[in-house]
């Protein structure tokens, strides 16, 4: 027969195996440890290419990556410029869309 200390430590054990199974739940928005660290590998990677690329190295851009979808913002010379940026940032493997944010100025 359980005791209700027995009962106490159950639901206590089902409580925490619940919470922790919810935290590992993809939520729409957000990223899971795995999707972050792809994120900052492409993230790395479209920097990389930007600073080699002599028409952007100069520039004022910043990167980020969210599930594998590049945001690309700040200042540009040109809208050439910009094109290129966001030529450079699709061209990077693992990148599946590009937000092409810069402003010309």
């Amino acid at each position: 027969m359980l005791t209700t200390k027995s009962l106490l430590k159950t639901f206590a054990a089902a409580f925490a195996v619940t919470i922790m199974l919810s935290g590992c739940a993809a939520v729409t928005g957000r990223e899971t440890p795995g999707e972050y660290v792809d994120d900052a590998a492409i993230t790395t990677k479209v920097k990389a290419q930007i600073f080699n690329d002599p028409m952007l190295k100069l520039q004022q851009i910043s990167v980020e990556t969210m599930q594998d979808v590049v945001q690309l913002s700040g200042f540009v010379e040109s809208a050439q410029v910009k094109s290129r940026a966001g030529e450079v940032a699709r061209g990077v493997e693992g990148v599946n869309a590009v937000q092409n944010n810069l402003i010309v100025r």
